[in-house]
């Protein structure tokens, strides 16, 4: 078997269980279900989510150390993970082949030629990495870890594969960013690794000094150009390589028919291009862009006097500010949520909010549920912190501080059916799980009217979603009074 057979078996196999572990990441104990998988281990073997996490907060959640092995690993072999790992490259080579599959030789060849324009993801990588160092995390927006892992659970695993069973707010432009990706593929091969990947700048970066790299054994050669009319990096093996561009797809070794194009220690004999194509100035400016997103993105003062309660984050959340610097956007607590009750936060929590979990107490089958702890437990930065069930609910060691609170349910008397229009409904104290209920009925004359108890609140927001009113509901849930932050709480 050939090293192309083997890359091309190892990509399925990868991309399999990529879609495997999307899949299982449901609530449950079989086999089939979330119970045992390592769900987030992509992530994990991202360096870039470890690196930006780092930055952002100067701590390392323990699973990210996985990273670290990626780390070792390239800067021994080159870009393998680019090559041969990630779900996302593979998608894209093989959209790239499908574009390119009846093209001729010569066109073929012109689609791979460098173009100064890739080193538009070295700029990209470095502002990210320097809004991180100021506490402003957004490397998961561009990441394609989180970026596929994002579009997977919205897409194929949401609406797509059983519509109407999942809904995911902003899954529309999931869809048109995801699909862009594929399809520029048929024009530019690898498109997106090529001119916008931050993790495939990162390794560009490291890969300078790795002893392993594709060569040339002579300088000169028949110049025919076989190697690179499928050269999936444009790393030009022809001339000059590129080794921050190259991928170790190694379509250039079979097609040589010199046998000129190996893999090993020594560097090529036609001369090498160590270096991404960086200039001083864009580098300063990169920089500088990347230092001026966290006071811009901060300038409304949401995470100080102007916080917005209408943003009401899950279960084991850390404070604004923290959860802010942990969260890398994957989506794995929306798709585990088994009430749908998890949203992507678009325009309700600011820019810097932007794809980060959000309670959507009118969308799923009900509210948070008092036993599920799932999204905490699976969130793989620990933006969401892992809660047992007796810390959620307030038992046992943690019966002195009382159960998590994820807000405050107040009721709009104007809308509400006793309060307003005199008809009966008792349906939110109905549904109220909390013992003793948070909610309570008072007799007024010929009818029970609703009140809250803001001590035994706990924001679960069953009442909001079980609520007859439709459209803006009569009792609504907002993060007053949650647990999470001490300015926000309405007792003391």
């Amino acid at each position: 078997m050939s090293i192309l057979h083997t890359r091309r078996i190892t990509q399925v196999f990868f991309v399999l269980l990529f879609l495997w572990f999307c899949l299982v990441s449901t609530i449950g104990d079989h086999w089939i279900q979330l119970r045992g998988w390592p769900v987030n281990w992509f992530l994990q073997l991202d360096p870039l989510v470890g690196l930006g996490t780092l930055l952002a907060t100067h701590t390392l959640y323990a699973g990210l150390l996985w990273g670290v092995a990626t780390l070792v690993v390239t800067l021994f072999v080159g870009r393998f993970f680019c090559g041969w790992l990630c779900p996302l490259g593979a998608l894209q080579q093989v959209a790239g082949w499908l574009g390119r599959r009846s093209a001729r030789f010569a066109a073929r060849r012109a689609q791979n030629q460098y173009h100064p324009a890739q080193a538009i993801k070295y700029y990209l990588l470095i502002a990210l990495l320097a809004a991180a160092g100021l506490g402003v995390l957004q490397t998961g927006l561009l990441d394609p870890i989180p970026l596929v892992q994002r579009s997977i659970n919205f897409l194929l695993l949401g609406g797509l594969a059983q519509p109407g069973a999942r809904f995911y707010a902003g899954a529309g432009a999931v869809a048109v960013v995801f699909l862009a990706i594929l399809l520029s593929c048929l024009w530019v091969p690898r498109f997106y690794c090529r001119f916008i990947c931050p993790l495939g700048a990162f390794f560009g970066f490291l890969v300078r000094w790795t002893p392993w790299r594709i060569r040339k054994r002579q300088p000169e050669c028949t110049e025919c150009g076989l190697c690179e009319a499928d050269c999936e990096g444009a790393c030009e093996p022809f001339g000059k390589i590129r080794l921050s561009e190259c991928l170790l797809c190694l379509n250039c070794l079979k097609p040589c028919r010199q046998d000129q194009m190996t893999y090993g220690t020594n560097r090529s004999a036609a001369g090498e291009v160590p270096a991404p194509g960086l200039n001083r100035r864009g580098f300063f400016a990169s920089a500088v862009a990347g230092l001026a997103i966290p006071p811009v993105l901060r300038l409304n003062g949401t995470l100080d006097r102007d916080w917005r309660a209408a943003v009401v984050r899950p279960p084991g959340a850390l404070a604004e500010p923290e959860f802010l610097q942990r969260c890398i956007k994957c989506g794995q607590c929306m798709r585990i949520c088994p009430t749908n009750t998890i949203q992507p936060a678009l325009g309700q929590a600011g820019w810097e909010g932007l794809w980060t979990p959000i309670l959507n107490f009118r969308v799923g089958s009900s509210g948070c549920q008092l036993n599920c702890i799932a999204c905490g437990n699976v969130c793989p930065t620990a933006a969401l912190r892992p809660l047992s069930l007796d810390e959620k609910l307030g038992r046992g060691l943690f019966a002195q501080t009382g159960p998590i609170r994820l807000g405050t349910a107040f009721i709009d008397r104007s809308r509400c059916l006793p309060w307003a229009m005199d008809l009966p409904c008792i349906v939110c104290q109905e549904n109220c799980p909390v013992s003793p209920k948070a909610i309570v009925l008072r007799q007024e004359g010929t009818l029970q009217k609703p009140y809250v108890d803001p001590a035994r609140c706990i924001g679960c927001g069953i009442c909001e979603h079980e609520c007859p009113v439709s459209g803006l509901r009569a009792i609504r849930v907002t993060a007053e009074n949650e647990s999470r932050t001490r300015s926000h709480r309405l007792l003391t």
